[in-house]
């Protein structure tokens, strides 16, 4: 059971729920948004972040959730671990690609660029003072400064909100798999949820 009561959407403020379109989207895809609710000028403003983010990004959408995916492994976060986004899937994402965020460095099917920026994501999500120079040196490879810069937001983005979602706990309406949380878990090999 969730730490936070979640509102369902009758009760957000009017705005939050047109941003977020609510009442067409299914409970799951409501996420963590039932909790922010409680506080409408935070969440609005989330929101916002979180579409800028999302539309006006330049890297593959397969590589972010990739990306997403090693993060919410090390966060824990049952619900990320969870969902795969459709546009993702659209941009060739796959379980295959998903089980070699197991092993990312030896996984032949992860381009080198995939393999750069999950390594960033990993080193934000448990040590984030070893990206020094050499390290953006070796993104440098793979990136624009813009994209280093992009790839930089969307990271702290799911490290900051995939810690938080796993001290909420909300994992109700996951897979059976994500819902024990006495063992850690990982997003490959297990149930996934499809969202938009």
């Amino acid at each position: 059971m969730s730490r936070i009561k979640k509102l369902e959407p009758e009760q957000w403020d009017p705005e939050l729920r047109e941003l977020t379109r609510a009442d067409s989207a299914t409970p799951l895809e409501q996420g963590l948004m039932r909790m922010l609710a409680h506080c409408p000028e935070q969440a609005k403003g989330l929101t916002r972040l979180g579409a800028a983010l999302k539309m006006n990004r330049s890297l593959p959408e397969r590589m972010v959730e990739l990306v997403r995916l090693r993060v919410a492994f090390h966060n824990q976060c049952r619900s990320c671990m969870a969902i795969r986004y459709t546009d993702a899937l659209e941009d060739g994402l796959n379980e295959d690609l998903v089980c070699s965020l197991e092993n990312p460095p030896a996984a032949a099917n992860l381009t080198e660029a995939e393999k750069a920026a999950i390594a960033y994501g990993e080193a934000m999500a448990t040590n984030h003072l070893a990206i020094d120079d050499d390290f953006h040196d070796r993104l440098r490879q793979h990136f624009t400064e813009a994209q280093i810069v992009e790839l930089g937001m969307t990271v702290a983005y799911f490290v900051g909100f995939g810690r938080l979602g796993a001290t909420w706990h909300m994992v109700e309406e996951l897979p059976e798999t994500f819902q024990d949380s006495s063992e850690p878990v990982a997003p490959w090999g297990a149930d996934a949820i499809v969202v938009r």
